[in-house]
Formats: structure tokens, C-alpha cells, sequence
């Protein structure tokens, strides 16, 4: 993979991009994988201190943390990335992108494979944690702040605490920032009205108790 490619691929991700030399100079998600590559390089010929000197200083330079043992595929964009953590045996695939604050993650002190693996193409929504030896397949989508300790399959979209997958991949696929894609139903807005209807006749019960309240009061 070529510098110039990941550069473009950033600015086809994210609106907010005006230019390459921009993503070069000010994208500390691009900074963070460009330090890994070095990082993961004297990793593998076993030279691990000097792989973990370089991964911290990316740390304190980016504010991204990610373990020279990991192994990153190719494109990967972190946007604003402050607060992302990635394990050591942490594996990601190739047009992933990870909002800050996420979390790919172990869940004790097991050995071996103990952390996740995201397949292509998956989107981690902001402050979001994966937790343990788990898989996520191809085009999976993961909601802020969700923590997901099981596998998820290919094309699903994966919610709450813990995570539950709440669209599967034969359903219809809806727009998401960045030009992602995110599941979402035709039948969805006929749910969204109805949560709306629910949502201000509720409003106007609490507005009918607290005025009761008030009249009670001056009484």
C-alpha cells in the first residue's frame, strides 16, 4: 500500500478533509498507523523494546495507542482517534474505520489470542469496545458506545451494552456518514413515526401532571 493511496482513501472517508497535505500534516489517525507500520516492522525481527519505544512516543505524539504486535490491513482510517486503544493481537482488516475513544480489547490475562478480529470494510462507532478473542465479519457496523463480546456475522449492525445484533445483512442498507453504509429498513420509518407519537403524548401527560401539580399548589 502506497502512502498516496491511504491519503486518498481518508479524503473519499471524510468531508472535513480540504486537502492531502492537510491529511499529512494534521491527521494524527494517519500518524498513528504510519508510526504502527515502523513499530510492528522491528516487532516481527523481535526487537521488542525498541518496537514498544516507537509505539509509545505515537502514543504521546497522537493520543492513539496501538500495540506494535497488531496487525493492521490496509486503509485503515481513525477518525480524530484520540483515545483509541488496539491490542496486541488485535487483527483488522482492509477499509476499516475506528472513531475515537474505541476500545479493541482483551478481557483478562488469557494468553494467545486475546483479542479481536475485524474483518473488511467494519465501522466501530465512537467509544465503542470489542472485547476478547471474538470475530467481526465483513461490513459490520458497531453503535457508539456499544461493548460487544461475541463474534458478529458479516453485514450486521450491532447495538448496546452488551452489543445485539439488530439488522442482518439481508436487509436493505441505508446511508451513514463518511459514505458508509448502515442497515436500515424501509419499515424503520414507520417505527420512528410511531415512537414520535409516543414520545409527545408522553410529553404532553407530564406537562398535564405538572400543571395539576401546580394548581394543587396554589390551592
Amino acid at each position: 500500500m502506497s502512502l498516496r493511496d491511504h491519503i486518498q482513501a481518508i479524503k473519499r472517508e471524510d468531508p472535513a478533509a480540504k486537502s492531502s497535505l492537510e491529511i499529512l500534516l494534521c491527521y494524527s489517525g494517519l500518524h498513528a498507523v504510519l508510526f504502527h507500520r515502523v513499530a510492528h516492522w522491528f516487532y516481527r525481527r523481535k526487537r521488542y523494546v525498541l518496537a514498544r519505544f516507537i509505539s509509545q512516543g505515537s502514543r504521546f505524539l497522537t493520543g492513539i495507542e496501538i500495540h506494535p504486535g497488531a496487525r493492521i490491513g490496509q486503509r485503515l482510517f481513525i477518525d480524530h482517534g484520540t483515545g483509541v486503544v488496539i491490542g496486541e493481537t488485535a487483527e483488522i482488516g482492509d477499509d476499516v474505520l475506528l472513531y475515537q475513544g474505541v476500545t479493541l480489547g482483551g478481557t483478562g490475562n488469557e494468553r494467545g489470542k486475546r483479542h479481536p478480529t475485524l474483518g473488511n470494510r467494519v465501522v466501530v462507532g465512537t467509544g465503542a469496545k470489542i472485547l476478547g478473542n471474538i470475530r467481526l465479519g465483513d461490513d459490520v457496523r458497531v453503535g457508539a458506545g456499544s461493548v460487544v463480546i461475541h463474534s458478529v456475522p458479516e453485514g450486521s449492525t450491532v447495538v448496546g451494552i452488551p452489543g445485539r445484533v439488530v439488522r442482518a445483512r439481508a436487509q436493505a442498507l441505508g446511508v451513514l456518514e463518511h459514505g458508509r453504509v448502515a442497515a436500515s429498513a424501509e419499515s424503520d420509518i414507520g417505527d420512528l413515526e410511531q415512537l414520535s407519537d409516543r414520545i409527545r403524548e408522553l410529553e404532553a401527560l407530564i406537562r398535564l401532571l405538572l400543571e395539576e401539580r401546580v394548581g394543587q399548589g396554589r390551592g
